[in-house]
This record gives C-alpha cells, sequence and structure tokens, in this order.
C-alpha cells in the first residue's frame, strides 16, 4: 500500500513568503501545509541560496505526506470494508437467528398438534369407556330387576306353599285330633 511511485506531475512555487501553494495535481490540508513550512533545522529557517536543498526536502516531505494520506485513505477504506463485512454478518447472524426461531416455531407447533391430537384420542377412548361403562350399568340393571322379580315370584310361590301345607297340616291335625278324641 503507497509503495508505488506516483505518476502525477505535481508543480510547486513559493510566493514572496516563503508559503508554499499546490498549483496542480494534489490537494493539501492546512496541517500538512503548516507542517512543511516549518524549518527542518532547529536553528531556524535556511538562507534562501540554499533553495535545491528546500526543494529536495520539500519533495521528501510532500512524499512522506503523501504516504500518510494515501495509508490513511486505505485505513478509512478498510475501515469502511471491515462496517461493511460486519454488517454483513451480523445480517446473516440475523437471518441465521430468524431460520433458528423459525424452526423451532415450526417444531414446536407440530409437537403442539401431537400433543392435541394424542389428547383427542384419549378424550375419545374416555367417550367409549363411559359408554361401555353405562352399557354395562344397565345390563346390571336389568339382570337385577330380572333376579328381584324371580325373588318375588319364588317368595311367592314359598307363601303359598307354605300356606297350603299350613293349611293341610292344620286340617290334618284337626282330623288326628278328631280321630283320636
Amino acid at each position: 500500500m503507497g509503495g508505488g511511485g506516483s505518476t502525477r506531475r505535481v508543480t510547486f512555487e513559493a510566493d514572496e513568503n516563503e508559503n508554499i501553494t499546490v498549483v496542480k495535481g494534489v490537494r493539501l490540508s492546512d496541517s500538512v501545509i503548516d507542517r512543511m513550512k516549518e524549518p527542518s533545522s532547529p536553528g531556524g529557517r535556511q538562507p534562501r541560496g540554499s533553495g535545491a536543498v528546500n526543494d529536495e526536502e520539500l519533495k521528501k516531505r510532500i512524499a512522506e505526506e503523501l504516504a500518510l494520506e494515501r495509508a490513511r485513505r486505505d485505513s478509512e477504506a478498510q475501515k469502511r470494508r471491515l462496517k461493511q463485512e460486519q454488517m454483513y454478518v451480523r445480517d446473516e447472524f440475523g437471518k441465521l437467528l430468524e431460520r433458528e426461531r423459525i424452526s423451532s416455531n415450526e417444531h414446536l407447533t407440530r409437537a403442539i398438534l401431537r400433543e392435541r391430537a394424542a389428547t383427542e384420542e384419549e378424550r375419545q377412548k374416555a367417550q367409549r369407556f363411559a359408554r361401555q361403562l353405562e352399557e354395562k350399568d344397565r345390563e346390571l340393571k336389568k339382570h337385577d330387576a330380572y333376579y328381584k322379580e324371580q325373588l318375588a315370584r319364588l317368595e311367592e310361590r314359598s307363601a303359598q306353599f307354605y300356606k297350603v301345607t299350613t293349611e293341610q297340616y292344620q286340617k290334618a291335625a284337626d282330623e288326628v285330633s278328631a280321630r283320636f278324641k
């Protein structure tokens, strides 16, 4: 990044106060221009006669500043790509979570439907058993009524038999008593 030389042609000129301005090709911020205006030696400004050294130094500073600016732009581009990738990953996670939620909802719905079907089957079974129980109860009541009727008949017959037997006994006892009197 920033390793290749620029093929753009840039021209500079110095004004009367030794301020550097860009005439063509590259836009520089005020802070870059201020840094380029600063003298490189701690003793202050170099004399006007050493313009070749200043031009070389100036070109070197500009190249450094351009490299820094290019690195900053590359860094910003990487940050934008990273943010885009993060958004993409976040969207993919969101989609994945949504699919998982839908899948679990479908699973839950199927389980609820199975449970409802099992509950309905149990309810029908309970109704069937209740009907069978009622039928058995009716049958038992029917048998109970039949046996009560039979018992009543037997008791009536027994009472008649007892009455006849008692009458015959009384009659025989009266005959025996009349004979042996």
